[in-house]
């Protein structure tokens, strides 16, 4: 079984495949300090059931890639591959520096190609919203990255003495009667907005209308607020992308 494991700032993504199958997936917190002995013995508890005999690893997080790279070496004897852009991929990166590119947006970019009809912006809300834009011919544009709406509700509330910390969710008006709903309006609804004109300003210099996809923690809060919804919410699509660059990297691993 394969193992695709998304390593971001706030959370670690596990996901367990067999052939094509996604099987079961967990979000853990991401702890820098941890060593890898500690993921080691957190990891053997949660995959006790399934045999893994291979991993592919997307990470932001530079010192946590080792760090999982030699817990699955040690407690599974699994030598994970680690993505990056100079790994055979099925999409072509024209932006200008090709290493500037997260693993996982190269991940969000090959499950967009593989699963939906081009041209495709995947909005990804995680710690950051990211946009990654994949045109006809599939070439990975670029994209945009925005602050995300933890990271906003966050910043509100340790950097204010009188704004408290809050649970994200869709506001009621846009005209907030108190604080929270003040706050969510200009959090929740704020981000909407950008999203939907980022989306439009994209379209606009892709010059035709893109397959819109959602994926990440809060794909979903920002549904009900949009005018042009998304045409997909695919929560899986990171580790789907993963499990076909981990395909087209390892075919000899893959037997």
């Amino acid at each position: 079984m394969l193992l695709a494991v998304d390593i971001g700032n706030t959370n670690i993504g596990l996901a367990i495949f067999e052939g094509e199958k996604l099987k079961e997936s967990w979000r853990i917190s991401t702890e820098h300090k941890r060593l890898a002995d500690e993921y080691g013995v957190l990891l053997m508890g949660l995959f006790c059931k399934y045999e893994i005999n291979s991993a592919i690893i997307s990470s932001v997080v530079i010192h946590l890639t080792e760090v999982f790279k030699s817990a699955l070496l040690k407690y599974f004897d699994v030598d994970a591959f680690i993505l990056n852009h100079k790994s055979k991929m099925p999409i072509t990166i024209t932006q200008e520096e090709p290493g500037e590119v997260g693993a996982d947006r190269i991940a969000n970019a090959a499950g967009a190609v593989l699963m939906y009809n081009l041209p495709a912006i995947v909005v990804d809300f995680g710690t950051a919203t990211t946009f990654d834009v994949v045109d006809a011919n599939r070439n990975f544009l670029g994209g945009l990255i925005a602050p995300g709406l933890s990271l906003q509700a966050q910043s509100l509330s340790s950097n204010t003495s009188k704004l408290p910390n809050l649970k994200l969710e869709v506001s009621k008006h846009a005209i907030g009667k108190n604080t929270i709903d003040a706050m969510l309006a200009g959090i929740v609804r704020g981000h909407a907005c950008m999203v939907e004109g980022m989306i439009k300003e994209t379209e606009k210099e892709l010059g035709k209308k893109a397959t819109i996809i959602a994926t990440g923690g809060f794909s979903s809060v920002l549904f009900e607020e949009l005018e042009r919804k998304f045409d997909h919410i695919d929560k899986n699509l990171t580790y789907e992308g993963l499990r076909y660059l981990h395909e087209i990297n390892c075919k000899e691993q893959n037997g």
